[in-house]
C-alpha cells in the first residue's frame, strides 16, 4: 500500500495527461543547440509554454534578443515565438519545478579514447532530479548507446526519490532526435518520431507530450529499442558510405570512373540504394553514433566488424585525398611543399556552416604537414579554429582560384558556380563528383 504522502496509483498519470492537453502546459528543453532550439519553436507553435535551458549565457542572450545562431532557425521565426509570450530562455534549472515535461537535447561526443562521453547527460539528470515532482515526464533525445535511459537516468532519478515509482509518480522515455541540418523537405514536425517508454504508462504520456507537436509518432517497446533505432539509422549510412568509399579506391586502381559506375548502378529500380563517396565522414552523428554501438558491444564481448571496418575506411579518406593533391602536383612538376592549395568548402555537408568532425579539417592538417600553403573558401563558414589552426575564408574566390596551384572541392555548396570554378582553376581535384 502507498504511503499517505505519495500520489495515488493513477493520480500523477491522469493529472499529467490533463496538463499536457491544456493551453497552460509548460515544458522545458534542456540544450538549445541544433536539436533543442528547433524543437522549442515547434512546441511553441503547437501551443505549449516553453522554457529553454542552457548554461551558455551567449545563447540565452541571443534568444532573448531574437537573434538565431542556428542556420535552420530564422531570426524572424524566433522573434515570432518570443512575441507569443510562450518562449523563454534561462540558465536556471529551478524552472523545472513548474514544468510538466522535459526534453533533454545535450551533446554526447566521443572521448579521444573512443568511449562515449555522457557527462552532459549525467549532469543534466542530476539537475532534473533536484526538481523532479509527481506528474512529470522526462524524455532523453540525445544520441547514446542502448541502455542509457534505464541504466544512467533512471537510477539517478530514483535515488533522489526512493519511494517514487517510474510509470506511477514520474515518467521516463527515450526519443531520438532525427535532425538533418540544411533540409527543408523534412522538419521537426513532419519527421516521424520514435518513442520508447520505460513502462506502458511512460510511453503513453510521452506520446501525449509529443503528439501535439509532431505529425507521426512511432512507438516501440522500450527505451533501449529506441536507442538502438537511432544507432542503426546512422550505422546504415556509415557502412554504406564506407562501402562506396572503398569502391572509389577500387575504381582508382582499376582505372575506372567511380561516378559512372554508381550512376549506372542507380538505374536499377530495386535492390540498390545510391550512396556516393567523398572526402570522409563529418557532422554530429554519422562518424560518431556507430562507434557508440561498437563500444557498447565490446562490453558484451562482441566485435562489431562492419562498423569498425566502415569507420576505418571512412577515416582513411582524408589521407587518400591529401595524397591525391601531392600526386597531381607531382604530375604537374610541382612539389606539394610551398604550393598554394585552396580548399572549397570546410563544412561537413553542403549548404550548412557546421564544421564538426568535417573531413576538410583533416585534409587541411595533412596538407599543412606536407608543407602546402593552404587556404579555404566557404560561403557558410567565415572562420574556424581547430587543433591549433585558425583560418579565415578568402575574400575573393575567383582570384584565389586563379592564384592557387591546386584547388580541391570538399563541400559541394549550392552557392558555387562550378563552371567558373572549373574555368578559373589550373588544377582541380573533385572529391564529390561535381565537375
Amino acid at each position: 500500500m502507498l504511503e499517505n504522502n505519495l500520489p495515488q496509483t493513477n493520480s500523477a498519470h491522469a493529472r499529467l495527461l490533463s496538463n499536457l492537453a491544456s493551453d497552460e502546459a509548460h515544458v522545458a528543453i534542456i540544450g538549445l543547440g541544433y536539436v533543442g532550439l528547433p524543437l522549442a519553436l515547434t512546441f511553441v507553435a503547437s501551443g505549449y509554454h516553453v522554457t529553454g535551458v542552457d548554461l551558455d549565457s551567449k545563447k540565452i542572450e541571443a534568444i532573448k534578443g531574437g537573434e538565431s545562431y542556428i542556420e535552420d532557425v530564422a531570426s524572424s521565426s524566433l522573434q515570432e515565438a518570443i512575441a507569443t509570450g510562450r518562449l523563454h530562455a534561462t540558465s536556471d534549472f529551478a524552472v523545472l519545478k513548474e514544468c510538466d515535461a522535459v526534453s533533454i537535447c545535450v551533446p554526447t561526443p566521443l572521448r579521444k579514447t573512443g568511449d562515449p562521453d555522457i557527462s552532459y547527460i549525467v549532469a543534466v539528470t542530476e539537475q532534473i532530479a533536484q526538481y523532479l515532482h509527481p506528474g512529470m515526464v522526462i524524455v532523453l533525445e540525445s544520441t547514446t548507446y542502448p541502455g542509457t535511459t534505464t541504466e544512467i537516468l533512471l537510477p539517478r532519478l530514483e535515488a533522489h526519490h526512493e519511494d517514487w515509482q517510474v510509470g506511477r509518480d514520474f515518467f521516463l522515455a527515450f526519443s531520438p532526435e532525427r535532425v538533418d541540418p540544411g533540409r527543408e523537405d523534412w522538419t521537426t514536425r513532419t519527421t516521424p518520431k520514435v518513442i520508447g517508454g520505460v513502462t506502458p504508462a511512460c510511453l503513453e504520456v510521452a506520446q501525449a507530450y509529443y503528439s501535439r507537436a509532431i505529425d507521426t509518432l512511432v512507438p516501440v517497446s522500450s527505451p533501449a529499442t529506441a536507442e538502438m533505432v537511432k544507432l542503426l539509422e546512422n550505422t546504415f549510412r556509415a557502412v554504406n558510405i564506407g562501402l562506396v568509399n572503398e569502391v572509389l579506391l577500387m575504381c582508382d586502381r582499376l582505372n575506372l570512373d567511380v561516378w559512372e559506375v554508381i550512376e549506372a548502378s542507380a538505374t536499377k529500380p530495386f535492390g540498390f540504394m545510391k550512396f556516393t563517396p567523398g572526402p570522409g565522414l563529418g557532422g554530429h552523428c554519422i562518424p560518431i553514433d556507430p562507434l557508440y554501438l561498437s563500444w557498447k558491444l565490446k562490453t558484451l564481448n562482441f566485435n562489431a566488424r562492419f562498423i569498425d571496418l566502415a569507420s576505418e575506411v571512412n577515416a582513411s579518406m582524408p589521407r587518400y585525398w591529401a595524397q591525391r593533391v601531392q600526386d597531381c602536383l607531382n604530375h604537374a612538376a610541382k612539389s606539394v611543399k610551398g604550393s598554394r592549395v585552396l580548399i572549397l568548402g570546410v563544412a561537413y555537408k553542403k549548404n550548412v556552416g557546421d564544421v564538426r568532425e568535417s573531413p576538410a579539417l583533416d585534409i587541411i592538417h595533412l596538407l599543412r604537414e606536407k608543407g602546402a600553403d593552404v587556404s579555404y573558401h566557404d560561403p557558410h563558414v567565415a572562420s574556424f579554429k581547430n587543433e591549433g589552426i585558425s583560418m579565415q575564408c578568402v575574400p575573393d574566390l575567383e582570384t584565389a582560384l586563379k592564384e592557387s596551384d591546386c584547388a580541391m572541392i570538399v563541400t559541394d555548396h549550392n552557392e558555387y558556380d562550378w563552371n567558373m570554378v572549373k574555368a578559373a582553376t589550373p588544377l582541380l581535384i573533385d572529391t564529390r563528383g561535381i565537375i
